[in-house]
């Protein structure tokens, strides 16, 4: 009895400051557009997104300050590490998202690059940034329930 199980993605970056700094609404998987040099760094994991965004100029979308590490091997036709890389997404994802970047206080940050079906896929969210409330409630639900937890497993542990 055998299972067959899809094979998972593999990530070469996440934002982990995203979940924090941000209320992500939707989420977005997009293609990048890339040159030789920058899919071999990429496959190596050279990859930071930490203050990268997303930016929609002329019904495009483009990924701004995502750094990308040179190829140690490549020559003369290595990439610049910061240039701004176009996103690939179908017209009308980006007429949804071009209308809902104009409301204010959202915007398009990148949580993740993973690889897809042997293709590099880049995860934008829609997201909302989070005031200093949102962050002390946010920390003050995860202590409760780590609290809680602890007073569940203790519980069990007792035998009551």
């Amino acid at each position: 009895m055998s299972k067959v199980s899809t094979p998972q993605p593999k990530h070469f970056a996440v934002n982990r400051q995203a979940q924090h700094l941000y209320h992500l609404l939707e989420r977005f998987e997009a293609g990048v557009e890339l040159t030789g040099t920058e899919v071999k760094s990429v496959r190596d994991g050279k990859i930071n997104l930490k203050d990268s965004y997303v930016e929609m100029q002329k019904d495009q979308a483009w990924l701004i300050d995502c750094h990308i590490s040179p190829y140690s091997a490549g020559s003369y036709a290595n990439h610049d590490p910061l240039r701004d890389r176009r996103l690939l997404l179908h017209r009308q994802e980006l007429d949804k998202l071009s209308g809902r970047v104009q409301e204010k206080g959202f915007t398009l940050i990148p949580t993740r690059v993973y690889l897809k079906k042997n293709l590099i896929k880049c995860e934008i969210a829609l997201a909302k940034g989070k005031k200093v409330y949102d962050h002390r409630e946010t920390s003050r639900r995860r202590t409760i329930e780590r609290e809680t937890q602890q007073a569940i497993h203790e519980h069990r542990r007792r035998g009551y």
